[in-house]
């Protein structure tokens, strides 16, 4: 049997309130390029870059602080991860429609565009991590959605 090679590659960034959103995407942008994926996966960039927008904003807006940025590409899942200093594990809530909230849709939003997200408490804060798999290509354990029985994003 021929063993499996898995090369990972990551980058991580630390973007401070100052530093702003913008700076995050544009740096997430600059990776993206470089990973092996074609233009069949422009769906997929559109959606990182998004998350990446909604979490990092999410960590300035509530821990007020430095948002920690890190992207890891296992060959065929991007893990977007930010972590934070604020301790108190967020949930998925309801935004205010009828008072023009602009705020409460942030894991609403990853949840519709990554593949998977989770949240875990990690060195006295959180870290929410959100998988993003280009379309059509495999799972990142178990071969692709379609074999798990999952839905896949459309």
């Amino acid at each position: 049997m021929r063993a499996l090679t898995v090369k990972v590659v990551g980058w991580a960034r630390s973007f401070p309130v100052s530093r702003g959103v913008r700076a995050a995407r544009q740096w997430t942008a600059g990776h993206l390029e470089s990973l092996p994926w074609d233009n069949s996966a422009a769906d997929t960039v559109h959606s990182v870059l998004l998350s990446v927008s909604e979490l990092v904003t999410n960590a300035h807006l509530h821990a007020a602080g430095t948002a920690h940025l890190v992207l890891t590409w296992d060959g065929s899942c991007l893990h977007v991860s930010v972590a934070d200093c604020d301790p108190h594990l967020p949930g998925p809530r309801e935004a205010d429609a009828d008072a023009g909230a602009t705020s409460g849709r942030g894991l609403a939003i990853v949840t519709a565009l990554a593949d998977s997200w989770d949240i875990h408490a990690c060195h006295g804060g959180k870290a929410i991590t959100a998988c993003f798999r280009p379309r059509g290509g495999p799972g990142p354990h178990t071969g692709p959605p379609a074999d798990r029985g999952e839905a896949r994003r459309s």
